[in-house]
């Protein structure tokens, strides 16, 4: 059976009230009761420290459970200061590693904010002020495997979310949630696109595709484009983030890093068949990430045919895998973007199928 964990706010707010009741009884608690409103958890304390007589630091390690979250294990860090009461009793802050919005503030959303209230509040003398600032060791890092940026989130993770639980669906119920859409799409749409990575859907609007043709693929891009094939579908789509899709390219049809990861590979071996030196091809494959050897071919000047013809074997190889498991022939385009949305190459068969859908 599927474990259960906890969502990020909750990991800086207990870290945040460890330490704050470490600075007021000078104990080192092994594990403090979260209010998630309304249930509760008990989340385990790695380490409190004195920073100085009014100063604790406090570390607690993120557990989402059986969801195949990124922040697994990453360290959640809180300082906390209590000085003489200011404006609030309550100052949040975001310290190394949790993102920011554009506009410079933190990115500590609504129940994050509601959690550390609830839970802090009570605990600080009404003489005093407690400034909590969270700190994400490994955020930086972390934040550049995910579409933060296209949410406007820079520099770091967000604490967000809506609930204090991460629930989590075995990949047979997110592939059965994702077949059930696709069934119903395909009954009353012929032409479908395919939304992979979570800023799709605004890349998605951008292009003036409607709502009602766009299907959520998560990871299972394989098994659903064989669906779409078994559902007579005519043509599909592609649309993502390039550093998802161009493992399509290499033959890997199921997106998950969890699985499989060789992105930069697929890149490299694309430099090579187009005639890139060396130098090039070992540029790409020390690239941390694929928007990073994006950025290497275009200062070379080769970004465009390399991700055209990859684009175009995306293409190829989909077609390909709907005929040997379907043995139907589904038309498939392709469109890639970067993290912060911005499309980078279409294939004519994309360029074809964006014409059509913008009539609908």
């Amino acid at each position: 059976m599927a474990r259960t964990g906890y969502t990020l706010p909750v990991f800086a707010v207990a870290a945040a009230k460890a330490a704050l009741l470490h600075l007021q009884n000078f104990l080192v608690p092994s594990s403090v009761t979260v209010d998630l409103l309304p249930e509760s958890a008990e989340i385990p304390i790695e380490q409190v420290a004195d920073v100085d007589s009014a100063t604790a630091l406090a570390m607690t390690k993120s557990d989402p459970g059986d969801n195949l979250d990124l922040t697994r294990d990453t360290p959640v860090w809180a300082w906390v200061k209590l000085s003489q009461h200011q404006h609030q009793a309550l100052i949040l802050e975001a310290g190394e590693g949790v993102g920011k919005t554009a506009t410079g503030e933190a990115a500590i959303y609504n129940y994050a904010h509601r959690l550390f209230e609830a839970n802090l509040l009570p605990l600080i003398p009404t003489d005093k002020t407690a400034t909590v600032r969270i700190i994400l060791p490994h955020g930086r890092q972390l934040a550049q495997r995910t579409s933060n940026e296209a949410f406007g989130i820079l520099e770091g993770l967000g604490l967000l979310g809506t609930s204090g639980i991460s629930q989590p669906m075995s990949a047979a119920d997110h592939l059965e949630e994702f077949r059930i859409i696709l069934h119903d799409k395909a009954q009353r749409h012929s032409h479908l696109v395919f939304c992979i990575g979570s800023n799709g859907q605004q890349v998605a609007e951008s292009l003036s595709i409607p709502e009602e043709v766009i299907v959520t693929t998560g990871n299972w891009l394989g098994a659903l484009l064989v669906e779409a094939g078994l559902c007579k579908v005519r043509s599909v789509l592609l649309l993502g983030y390039q550093g998802k899709l161009i493992k399509l390219a290499g033959g890997i049809f199921n997106t998950s890093s969890h699985l499989a990861d060789a992105k930069l590979e697929i890149i490299a071996a694309a430099v090579a068949l187009l005639g890139g030196d060396i130098q090039t091809v070992h540029a790409v494959l020390q690239a941390q990430t694929a928007d990073a050897a994006h950025k290497t071919l275009i200062d070379l000047r080769l970004a465009d045919a390399v991700f055209g013809n990859l684009a175009q074997k995306i293409s190829q190889k989909a077609e390909n895998y709907v005929k040997k498991y379907a043995d139907v022939s589904l038309n498939i385009g392709v469109v890639l973007f970067d993290r912060k949305g911005k499309i980078i190459t279409q294939d004519p068969k994309a360029t074809e199928l964006i014409q059509q859908f913008s009539v609908i």
